[in-house]
C-alpha cells in the first residue's frame, strides 16, 4: 500500500555540480520524455516544477481513466491519491501542536493510546522518525484481504495492538505506516476535529492549496484519476478504502499543489523555523516527516508515496527555491528515474532522452522464480528480490528497496544507477552488471 523511500532518490549525488536555475528550461525535451513514457505504456501522470513560488513547468500525460477508446486523458486539473506524501502533512500538524504546547517530542504514546505495544516508552519523536518499533501492519499478507473495506479507528487500533513490535523503541529505525496512522489519531484528539478537517483548516487554507483533501471513493466527476497496473494492457488496480491509511496516506492532490505545500512549509507559513529544522534532522536515514538527498554540498528534502497503482514524489531544494512533484496513476517504469531526468533537464545538464520500448511484462511464474535472497562470496551484503505486480522490487541488505524495470525475458534494469540484472533460465542465479563489472549471485 504505502512504500518506504527508494534508493534512487537517495542517490541524487550522481547529478554532479549544479549551477543554479537553468537559464532556459528545455520544456520541449521534458515534454518529449513524458509523452514517450505515455506512448510506450510506461507511465501515466502529471509533473510540475515551481521556482520561487511560480509554476515554471507542468505537463499531464497518459489517461486519468482507462476505458479503451473512451479513455479520459489526464489534464493539469486531474487529482491523484498521493499515498505516503500524506506523512509530511501529518508531521507538520504534529509540530503545529507542539508549538501550541499541546504535546512535546518526549510525550509518551501512552498519553493517548496506552493499549498499544510499548506505549509507555514510545514517544512522539519515535513515531515521527520511524523509530517506534510499531509493526507496520500494511506489510502483512492479511492486509490485502481487507484493504478495500472501511475500518473504524477502534478497529485499526485493535489491529495495531495485536501486532508484535519489530524492536525496542529508539534502538533502530524501520518505516512504519502504523506509526503515522496513530499520529493522525493524535491530531484528531488534540484538535478535537476529524483529520480531514484539521488538514483543511491548518494546512490547505494556510498554504493556499486548491486541490488537496482527504480522499474518499475515487470519483471521475471530481476529476480524480483511477489507478492501473500494466499486464499487457492497463488494468484497474485495487482501491484502498481511505479510512485505513488516514494520516499515513489518505490525501488526494496535484503536483502543482504539492509544490505549493513544500514552498509554504519551507517559507515558514505552516511551522516555525525551529520546527522545520527538527523535521529536517535525520537519524538512521529518517527525518521527522522528511528525507534528505545530499549532492554538491546541498540537500534536497523529499518524500514519496505509493498506494494501489498510484506513485508520487515531491521534493524541495531550498538553495534554489525549486519544488518538483510527480503524481502517477499507472507505472511500468521507475518514477525515481523520471524525477532525476526532469532535474537534469531543468538544470541544463547533459542529458539524452532514453529510447523507450513498449513495456515488457514478465510471466508471473518467472517473477515467482526470481524472488528470493541472493549472495556472492565477493560481496559483503545480500540482495533480495520481491515480486510486485508485474515486476520485481529489490533490496540490498540494510538499504531501502527500489523497483526494477523489466526490459526482456529475465532481464531487469535500474537505469539511473546503470545496473542490469540478468536471471539465468535454468539455474537459481543472476548476473549483476554495472560499470563494466559482472558478478554472479546465487539464491540461498
Amino acid at each position: 500500500m504505502l512504500h518506504r523511500p527508494t534508493l534512487a532518490l537517495a542517490s541524487l549525488l550522481s547529478l554532479g555540480t549544479l549551477a543554479g536555475q537553468a537559464q532556459t528550461l528545455n520544456a520541449a525535451k521534458l515534454d518529449s520524455l513524458l509523452n514517450s513514457l505515455a506512448a510506450t505504456n510506461k507511465m501515466m501522470g502529471n509533473l510540475a516544477l515551481s521556482h520561487a513560488g511560480k509554476v515554471v513547468y507542468s505537463h499531464a500525460f497518459g489517461a486519468a481513466q482507462v476505458a479503451g477508446a473512451a479513455s479520459t486523458p489526464a489534464t493539469l486539473a486531474t487529482r491523484y491519491r498521493v499515498g505516503s506524501i500524506t506523512k509530511v502533512f501529518t508531521a507538520a500538524l504534529i509540530f503545529q501542536l507542539i508549538e501550541e504546547k499541546k504535546l512535546t517530542l518526549a510525550t509518551p504514546l501512552a498519553t493517548f493510546f496506552p493499549q498499544l505495544p510499548n506505549a509507555s516508552t514510545i514517544t512522539i519523536d519515535h513515531l515521527l522518525s520511524h523509530h517506534s518499533g510499531l509493526h507496520s501492519f500494511t506489510s502483512d499478507p492479511a492486509y490485502a484481504t481487507y484493504l478495500a473495506q472501511p475500518k473504524t479507528q477502534a478497529e485499526l487500533l485493535a489491529i495495531i495492538a495485536n501486532t508484535t513490535p519489530d524492536f525496542a523503541p529508539g534502538t533502530k529505525a524501520a518505516y512504519s505506516n502504523s506509526g503515522y496512522i496513530v499520529l493522525g489519531y493524535i491530531v484528531e484528539k488534540l484538535t478535537k476535529m476529524p483529520y480531514a478537517q484539521a488538514v483543511q483548516k491548518r494546512i490547505v487554507t494556510r498554504a493556499g492549496l486548491q486541490n488537496t483533501y482527504y480522499g474518499g471513493k475515487i470519483s471521475s466527476q471530481k476529476q480524480e484519476a483511477s489507478s492501473y497496473k500494466w499486464v499487457g494492457s492497463w488494468q484497474p488496480d485495487t482501491e484502498t478504502d481511505l479510512s485505513i491509511p488516514g494520516g499515513a496516506g489518505a490525501l488526494v492532490s496535484t503536483p502543482a499543489d504539492l509544490d505549493r505545500f513544500m514552498e509554504a512549509l519551507f517559507a515558514g507559513r505552516l511551522v516555525s523555523a525551529v520546527s522545520l529544522a527538527a523535521m529536517q534532522e535525520v537519524h538512521d536515514g529518517f527525518g521527522r516527516g522528511l528525507f534528505t538527498a545530499p549532492f554538491d554540498g546541498r540537500k534536497f528534502y523529499w518524500h514519496n508515496g505509493a498506494i494501489d497503482g498510484f506513485r508520487s514524489a515531491m521534493l524541495y531544494l531550498p538553495t534554489d527555491k525549486l519544488a518538483l512533484a510527480l503524481c502517477t496513476n499507472g507505472v511500468a517504469y521507475s518514477t525515481d528515474d523520471v524525477v532525476v531526468d526532469a532535474l537534469k533537464i531543468y538544470f541544463g545538464k547533459p542529458y539524452k532522452l532514453p529510447v523507450l520500448q513498449p513495456a515488457y511484462v514478465p510471466a508471473p511464474a518467472d517473477l515467482d522464480r526470481y524472488a528470493g535472497t541472493y549472495a556472492s562470496p565477493q560481496l559483503p551484503f545480500k540482495i533480495t528480490f520481491m515480486r510486485e505486480g508485474t515486476t520485481l522490487r529489490s533490496q540490498v541488505s540494510g538499504q531501502p528497496d527500489f523497483l526494477l524495470n523489466p526490459v526482456a525475458a529475465g532481464v531487469f534494469t535500474v537505469d539511473q544507477a546503470g545496473i542490469q540484472v540478468e536471471f539465468a533460465a535454468d539455474k537459481p542465479t543472476f548476473t549483476l552488471k554495472q560499470s563494466g563489472r559482472t558478478l554472479l549471485l546465487t539464491k540461498e
